[in-house]
């Protein structure tokens, strides 16, 4: 057992193993006050689980904790007294042995702990301690003597290998001084030290998903008044905000059921969520209110009376705030015409209590407390006499209608509804005009007052229970983390009636799934995009081009669409494959992205287009196989080369390469070169060899090895001569001329030859000369055959299988896997010029192309379609009667066409069908009874009353109302307030006729009708004793004939509004989805249709339903759209000549405008100044197109002298002609020499030699050696000659041998380089409109003199070309713009009225680019609704306070529903009311707002309060300007008036009330101050917006409204000035003294003293400037300035003298004083003279 411990010693401990302290307090007057936990109960530190708790956390958690079998049925809490404020205790009950208690008690500065506890359960309490594993720092002293003593520490952690009831926690024991310091255990008593170890219950994880903290909103921030010890509200001192607290309730719950437990469950889980912090409240806010209005009128007309003016409260007192003040003042008032002396004192006035509630009639024995008596006391407190009995009466009824609500479930809901008729009485009395009480018959005269009446018995309304909640609107984790909503809703089971209580709400809606964290991600929506469907070139052309154009060879640029869908995209988890298929959903579920693009450029190969080079020579005849020669034949071959090669793959380039078959082929020849000259084999001349150089080349020339060359090698020395001395000297051989034809035919072959000439004749004694015949050779030439033949390649067939490739299905172009591979083949012909094909053999094989080429099989697609959409919704509401048939759709869209024989497309793509039978709306109807008889009110009531004792007069009449459902069944109330329209009536006014009613006949049948416009009535008369009553002739009172207008059926179709835009008949039909690419041009012009609404008017002018006028509600009218015009421009011109009359150039055609775009036509391409577009391509001119033909010379003639031999000098001529350069002979073809250019003319003769016998023999002089490329300066050239023969004697020398001469530019030599033409326009092919072209430009050789060459001029001197021919280019497509389909029309803008429209809309799929058709600019359409009429119930204002049957008391203010129909905009025509049923039943109208109010006519005399004043603007908190609430404040009061002085004891309290508002304004508050008046201004308040107001600015800042004077002015004649200064009355001068304070006040001379200033009126006033002189001089007797303003004579007259005065003073002044005498003597002080100073001006 424990020993008791001293009081002193023991400490409550904490949950959280601290002193109690710890745990959250208010620190109040020294107590402690622990807060309260989320239950209502106290929580202290040290509280502990009850076994009720620990059962929860069995409940829930299904655990079975036997280890708390044994312990006591309850633990009770150590209990806390509560001082001040705090009025809860903790009370524990249970039972007590009082054997075994003990008591602790702990007494402290902190007051009164009691802890009792049960002994025999103190093992249980630490038990369930250690259960629970609270962690309790036990700071429990045990002493061995009075300094030494064990402390224990605090509990660890449970720790255990598994949850449950098997942990174990441990602490750490010392011993400790008494002083505090640590020391060795054995300084302590052993047996009394604590356990440090002890079991535990180890929480499982899974036990924390069976509580959780359940935490209430904050409330709202409070004052924390009490600071320190004083009780003192810190306003003073506040500036911006003071500190406030603000709380909340947090409860530990389970998570299955929601109810609460105790938190120290939760407490285990996570820390307990704080139940109060700090917050700020803003600075009080005192009550504001307007200005006084203007005093009322008196009260009487003579005599004295009251009058009042009041003021309304515009901001009430916030913050602790003060007060308002009064908002009435009253005065007094009086008449000068006193009261005639006969007249009464008093005014008398009749004055009605408020009707008592309907009650039924009681028993007899009742009948007494319904009766009301008339009161003569004289207080008027009646409001306040209510009894308890009645007080208790309500609660029961009230209670019970409560209960019969909750309880409502029960039973079914109603079948019929019933009314009670009651009654209802109220108190009448006689005031008089001083508030007492008097006689009624001084007010009643002869008409007792109405003291009862019949009424209907209240019914409270009720409702059905709740539904369930219907889904959460968000259903899924969204990115904006918005909360969704859901709703429930119930249904009216009793309609309100005679002021019943209203019916609550009845729809709820809350949040839901707020963050949404379990949720699933919301689907997200991308579009995707079909296959680009073929490639078409048509939409680009134009009108003019359309027709025109050969469109199945079109080719080139083109465009290609595919179609958008959206659909929805797999959660990320799902794998993704290369064409994902999914189902299409509503387009605007993708809005938020942009589309991918359903347009994109495309092109149509064009046939194969080549530029190729002229052809080469040809060459020698070769074997086919010059690598394995065979046979004797053998072809000779000449080839041409690609320049340019279009991209295309249709066609190849023509053949490149031509045969001629040829005999005796050789690969390889001997070529001869002559090296040295002949060399005589004796002497000097002679015969003699000559060495040649063999050499075997190839084809193109080369040197090749001896060895191919097959014949015998040529000799490598040739026989020659050397002329001798007198020998015959013949020159050497000329070269071939060009053979006279290409080829040998049958009749012709070619032949050439070539010549020499005689040099020098023979001497007596040489060699004579060669005959004529033997100077020229001829030689056969182009021998070969005149047949060409060349290989002729067919185009490539298809790609077709091939199985002996096996190319593993990878691309062999780039390696990529694709289709199989299969060979792609081609027709290869030999074929023989300008006839057809012949056989292979007379081609050469070796050149032939291929025939087979490897190719990717076209790939095998399927047809892939997405799947079907959803089914579009059908209504979800019933259909009404005869309505047709709704119908649901879907479609699919093809995604990929089949092609290669893959699976084809199915047939359907949109489906349609009925949706599946929609239930019909239920018809029900309301059965109404027979009315019930007229009750009027109990006789019993009415004898105790006074008034007509007869039982006759107004009563009110019911009937029941059921309910019954299309086959005449009953069905339940509820059926047919939904479905069966407005209620009937279910009680009305009835009259019981008594004795003096007026009697008259039921009304007649209504008169006939004369048509529209016209009225009919009906008539009734008077009968029997009422035809002689007075009362009853008036017909005011009872009318004897009715008259009303007649209905009409005829209407007025009026249009209205403007004509919609011209809407073109949609060309989609229904089943427009199965199309792969709807390919049409949308057509925007046309014949369409306008519409334009009609409004519907009935007779009365009133806008009525406009099916009664149209079928449609519009007027169509057919409208035309003209139709766009493209430009036009005309065709092509001729082409132009060569631009350069030499060389290469450009040549050009052109078109012009013919006629420009027009109403959005495609727009013209570029055109130039000359409003042209023009094409041009290169151009060739030869510089001339002839030239000169030269002929051989002729033999040398010399004149020779007799016998003399003929040598020497002589003369040679040949024939020059001018030939076209085409010819090739020159028969006939000569021209005029003129045409042939002179500079280049050869000479026609020249001058020859024939050496004589002994004279040197030289060869002619061999070419001229080449110049440097750039002829440098300096630079020679040089040409040579050899000796053919030597000269007879050795003393004749021979010529020289070589000459030389300067390079000399443009005359011995020449430079050349390329030069090319300008670029062609792109040239396309000739179907084709714009994609890929070729520009091209020609190329020449220029000689430095400007002379055009031929280019192989620049070949020969190895000029490097660096200038392209041709390069690729491209012509943009003239690309229409294209659109999207028209959106389906949307619904209505607005349900009625005349301001719907109706809108559809459109996308731009792709803009116009270069000459396309531009968009067009509507993009958007609206077409008006149809007008119908706008039908809303308007509520009037209230009406005047009226009381029934007197003048003054409680009465009823009410306002009445009345239907209107008016157009959809209130600025147009006013609505105009209708009958009722067209806005719905009003009946459910009303009960929705309250139309009638009780309110108050003061009777004359009485005290009372005034209407409610209108609404304040709405006023937000701020601070500093800045508000932090959405939701401002306005406020509204009542003021209280008081007409009698006597009656003001029984005054009311004046009220006012708030409401919360939106669009509220910061509003601030500042002082204004009027201008300065007699020392006094005015101060007022200003609010921001201008209002003056009273309250809300700083008391603290008031500016003064006094000004005084410091020191106050007591001189005589002073007076305080209003700038704050002492100054002197009118006609006095202020005397200052030095420091600037007024001395004393002087009279001014000549003032008339009697004339007093008046210093209140008069100060502060005086005009500046001229005038204020003026003034001045008019109070002077001598006046120094006349009438006319002018200085008057004696006033210089006077100045002169006194100028003469001061001379003579200071010459006086000058002898009198000596210098020699320097005394001092102290001058009489003397007041300085200053000028009048008021404070106002500047000195």
């Amino acid at each position: 057992m424990l020993e008791r411990a001293s009081a002193r010693e023991l400490i409550p401990l904490s949950a959280s193993g601290g002193v109690t302290q710890s745990s959250p307090l208010h620190i109040d007057s020294h107590r402690i006050k622990p807060l309260h936990d989320a239950s209502g109960g106290r929580l202290g530190a040290g509280d502990l689980l009850s076994l009720s708790d620990l059962t929860s956390l069995e409940a829930s958690s299904g655990l079975f904790l036997s280890s708390v079998e044994g312990l006591a049925k309850r633990i009770c809490p150590w209990t806390t007294q509560i001082t001040q404020r705090d009025d809860w205790q903790s009370s524990c009950s249970g039972v007590r042995e009082e054997a075994m208690d003990w008591t602790m008690t702990l007494k402290d500065d902190f007051g009164v702990i009691a802890w009792t506890r049960q002994a025999g359960n103190y093992l249980s309490l630490f038990l369930l301690l250690s259960l629970f594993s609270i962690p309790v720092h036990s700071d429990i002293v045990f002493p061995k003597d009075h300094h030494f003593s064990w402390r224990a520490g605090q509990w660890g952690q449970c720790i255990g290998e598994e949850c449950g009831s098997g942990g174990v926690q441990t602490r750490t024991i010392w011993c400790i001084h008494m002083e505090g310091w640590t020391t060795h255990h054995s300084h302590c008593q052993h047996m009394d030290k604590p356990e440090s170890q002890r079991q535990c219950f180890k929480v499982c994880d899974w036990h924390q998903n069976l509580f959780e903290w359940e935490v209430s909103d904050w409330g709202s921030c409070v004052f924390v008044p009490f600071f320190s010890n004083e009780l003192k509200l810190r306003t003073a001192e506040c500036i911006t905000a003071q500190h406030g607290i603000q709380r909340r309730k947090v409860h530990c719950v389970r998570t299955s059921n929601r109810t609460t437990v105790t938190s120290r469950i939760c407490e285990f889980f996570s820390q307990k969520p704080p139940v109060e912090q700090a917050c700020l409240i803003p600075c009080p806010q005192d009550c504001v209110v307007s200005d006084f209005t203007s005093w009322s009128g008196c009260s009487k007309t003579c005599g004295a009376g009251l009058q009042h003016r009041t003021r309304h409260v515009l901001a009430t007192p916030m913050y602790g705030g003060a007060n308002c003040p009064n908002l009435t003042e009253t005065r007094t008032c009086s008449h000068p015409v006193d009261c005639p002396a006969g007249e009464g004192e008093y005014q008398y006035s009749l004055k009605v209590g408020a009707w008592s509630e309907c009650r039924l009639p009681h028993h007899k024995d009742a009948l007494l407390s319904g009766r009301t008596t008339v009161d003569f006391s004289t207080s008027s407190n009646e409001n306040n006499t209510v009894t308890l009995h009645t007080l208790a009466v309500n609660q029961h009824s009230h209670h019970n209608h409560h209960q019969h609500h909750h309880h409502a479930h029960v039973h079914k809901y109603p079948m019929s509804w019933e009314l009670e008729v009651g009654y209802q009485t109220r108190h009448v009395r006689c005031t008089r005009s001083d508030g007492k009480n008097a006689m009624l018959s001084l007010c009643t005269k002869d008409n007792s007052p109405l003291t009862f009446q019949a009424c209907a018995m209240p019914k409270d309304c009720q409702t059905s229970d709740w539904s369930l909640w219907s889904p959460c609107s968000k259903t899924c984790r969204s990115t904006d983390l918005s909360p969704g909503y859901r709703l429930r809703s119930r249904i009216m089971t009793q309609i309100p009636v005679s002021g019943g209580k209203r019916c609550p709400a009845l729809e709820e809606k809350e949040a839901c799934n707020i963050i949404g964290d379990l949720l699933p991600n919301c689907p997200r929506y991308v579009w995707r995009t079909t296959d680009w469907g073929e490639c078409r070139i048509l939409p680009l052309l134009n009108q003019q081009d359309r027709r025109l154009a050969n469109i199945s060879v079109l080719c080139g640029g083109g465009i290609q669409t595919r179609k958008t869908y959206c659909v929805q995209v797999p959660d990320d988890s799902a794998p993704h494959h290369r064409k994902e298929v999914s189902r299409p959903v509503n387009a605007r579920l993708c809005d938020g992205e942009e589309p991918p693009l359903a347009v994109q450029r495309c092109s149509v190969p064009c046939q194969h287009h080549c530029l190729l080079s002229q052809w080469s020579p040809w060459g020698a005849c070769l074997h086919d196989n010059c690598k394995e020669p065979q046979g004797r034949k053998g072809f000779r071959q000449r080839r041409r080369e690609v320049l340019w090669e279009s991209s295309s793959t249709l066609g190849t380039c023509p053949h490149l390469t031509e045969f001629i078959p040829c005999e005796d082929p050789a690969c390889y020849r001997w070529q001869v070169r002559q090296e040295g000259r002949c060399v005589p084999t004796e002497g000097s001349c002679g015969p003699g060899i000559a060495v040649q150089n063999v050499t075997c080349v190839g084809a193109k020339g080369e040197d090749v090895p001896s060895d191919l060359c097959a014949d015998d090698p040529p000799l490598s020395e040739e026989a020659c001569e050397v002329a001798c001395l007198a020998d015959c000297v013949v020159g050497s051989w000329s070269s071939w001329s060009s053979c006279s034809h290409s080829c040998a035919t049958k009749t012709a072959e070619g032949r050439q030859s070539r010549i020499r000439s005689v040099l020098a004749i023979p001497g007596k004694e040489g060699k004579s000369c060669p005959a004529a015949p033997a100077l020229e050779e001829w030689r056969a030439c182009n021998d070969h055959s005149c047949m060409v033949f060349y290989w002729e390649a067919s185009p490539w067939g298809p790609c077709i299988e091939d199985n002996s490739l096996d190319v593993n299905g990878t691309d062999f172009m780039n390696g990529t896997s694709t289709c199989a591979v299969g060979v792609q083949i081609r027709k290869v012909t030999c074929m023989k010029m300008n006839a057809g094909a012949v056989i292979n053999k007379r081609c050469s094989d070796s050149s032939r192309p291929e025939t087979v080429q490897p190719c990717l099989l076209p790939c095998k697609k399927d047809c892939i379609v997405t799947p079907f959409s959803e089914w579009t919704a059908c209504p979800s509401t019933c259909l009404p009667e005869n309505a047709t048939a709704a119908t649901q759709s879907r479609y699919r869209t093809i995604i990929q066409r089949s092609a290669n024989g893959g699976q084809e497309c199915p047939d359907t793509l949109y489906e349609e069908r009925e949706c599946e039978s929609l239930r019909e709306c239920p018809v029900y109807r309301w059965r109404t009874h027979k009315w019930h008889s007229c009750t009027l009110v109990p006789d019993s009531v009415r004898r105790g009353l006074s008034g007509p004792a007869e039982a006759c007069g107004n009563g009110l009449e019911t009937r029941g109302v059921s309910c019954i459902g299309e086959n005449g069944e009953s069905a339940n109330m509820t059926e047919c307030l939904r479905w069966a329209g407005p209620l009937p009536p279910q009680i009305r006014e009835c009259r019981v006729a008594c004795k003096d009613d007026c009697t008259l006949t039921a009304w007649s049948k209504f008169s006939e009708c004369a048509g529209c416009g016209s009225s009919r009535s009906h008539k009734r008369s008077l009968t029997g004793r009422s035809k002689k009553k007075e009362h009853c002739l008036n017909e005011k009172l009872y009318p004897l004939e009715e008259t009303e207008t007649c209905p009409c059926d005829e209407f007025l179709s009026q249009p209205y509004g403007n004509w919609s835009a011209c809407i073109l008949p949609d060309p989609s039909v229904p089943g427009s989805l199965q199309g792969w690419m709807s390919h049409r041009e949308v057509k925007e012009c046309g014949q369409g249709l306008r519409y334009r609404a009609v409004a519907c008017i009935n007779q009365q002018g009133l806008l009525v339903n406009p099916t009664l006028c149209t079928d449609s509600g519009y007027i169509v009218e057919v409208c035309h759209i003209p139709c766009p015009l493209d430009c036009k421009l005309s065709d092509w011109s001729a082409w132009s000549a060569c631009s350069v009359s030499c060389g290469s150039g450009l040549k050009i055609r052109s078109k012009w405008l013919r006629e420009k775009a027009f109403n959005g036509g495609r727009p013209c391409p570029k055109l130039d100044l000359k409003n042209q577009v023009y094409e041009a391509v290169p151009c060739h001119r030869e510089c001339s197109q002839y030239k000169w033909r030269i002929e051989p010379w002729s033999i040398c003639t010399i004149n020779a002298v007799d016998d003399l031999p003929a040598c020497g000098e002589g003369v040679q001529s040949r024939k020059i002609r001018c030939v076209k350069k085409e010819t090739t002979s020159g028969e006939d073809s000569s021209v005029e020499d003129s045409l042939c250019d002179q500079e280049e003319m050869p000479p026609r003769a020249q001058v020859c030699y024939f050496a004589c016998p002994n004279d040197c023999v030289m060869a002619p002089w061999g070419p001229w050696s080449n110049c440097p490329l750039q002829c440098d300066q300096g630079a020679a050239r040089n040409r040579s000659r050899h000796i053919l023969r030597l000269p007879a004697s050795d003393n004749a020398a021979c010529p020289e041998l070589v000459q030389s001469e300067p390079c000399v530019l443009n005359s011995t030599c020449f430079t050349y380089e390329y030069r090319v033409s300008g670029w062609s326009t792109c040239q396309l092919s000739g179907n084709a409109i714009c994609g890929q072209g070729t520009r091209l430009r020609l190329l020449d050789c220029i000689r430095s003199d400007g002379k055009i060459m031929e280019v192989h001029k620049c070949e020969k001197f190895d000029l490097i070309n660096k200038w392209r021919q041709s390069e690729s280019c491209t012509v943009d497509c003239p690309v229409s713009c294209m659109l999207s389909d028209w959106s389906p029309w949307a619904e209505c803008s607005h349900t009625c009225g005349s301001q719907g429209q109706s809108e559809r809309s459109r996308r731009i799929l792709q803009e116009a680019h270069e000459e396309g058709r531009p968009c067009p600019s509507q993009l958007t359409q609206t077409k008006p609704c149809p007008i119908r009429p706008c039908y809303m119930w308007v509520l009037s204002d209230w009406s005047a306070c009226t009381v029934e049957g007197a003048e003054c008391g409680e009465g009823f203010r009410s306002r009445k529903l009345s239907c209107v129909v008016h157009w959809g905009h209130w600025h147009g025509s006013p609505p105009q009311p209708v009958e009722e049923e067209l806005c719905g039943d009003i009946h459910r109208q009303n009960i929705q707002q309250e139309m009638e109010q009780p309110c108050f006519v003061p009777c004359p005399g009485d005290c009372h309060l005034t209407e409610w004043s209108s609404w304040s603007s709405c006023q937000l908190t701020c601070l500093e300007g800045r508000s932090f609430e959405t939701t401002g404040r306005q406020a509204r009061s009542r003021a209280v008036i008081i007409q009698v002085m006597e009656n003001q004891g029984s005054c009311p309290h004046q009220v006012f009330e708030t409401q919360p508002c939106k669009g509220g304004k910061c509003q601030s508050y500042q002082w204004r101050t009027g201008g300065w008046s007699n020392n006094e201004r005015a101060v007022w308040c200003q609010r921001s917006d201008g209002v003056n107001v009273t309250g809300g600015c700083f008391a603290q800042k008031r500016p003064t409204t006094l000004r005084h004077c410091h020191p106050p002015c007591t001189k005589p004649f002073s007076h305080c000035t209003p700038s704050g200064v002492c100054g002197c009355e009118k006609g006095y001068t202020e005397v200052m003294t030095t420091h600037g304070f007024l001395d004393y006040c002087t009279r001014t001379p000549g003032v008339d003293n009697n004339k007093k200033a008046d210093v209140k009126t008069n100060s502060g006033r005086l005009k500046p400037g001229p005038s204020q002189a003026k003034d001045l001089f008019n109070e002077w007797t001598l006046r120094p300035v006349g009438p006319d303003g002018r200085v008057k004579l004696w006033v210089y007259a006077v100045t002169a003298v006194g100028f003469i005065l001061i001379l003579f003073i200071i010459a006086l002044s000058f002898l009198v004083c000596k210098p020699s005498k320097t005394t001092k003597a102290s001058p009489p002080p003397q007041k300085p003279l200053t000028l009048a100073y008021d404070g106002d001006m500047d000195m």
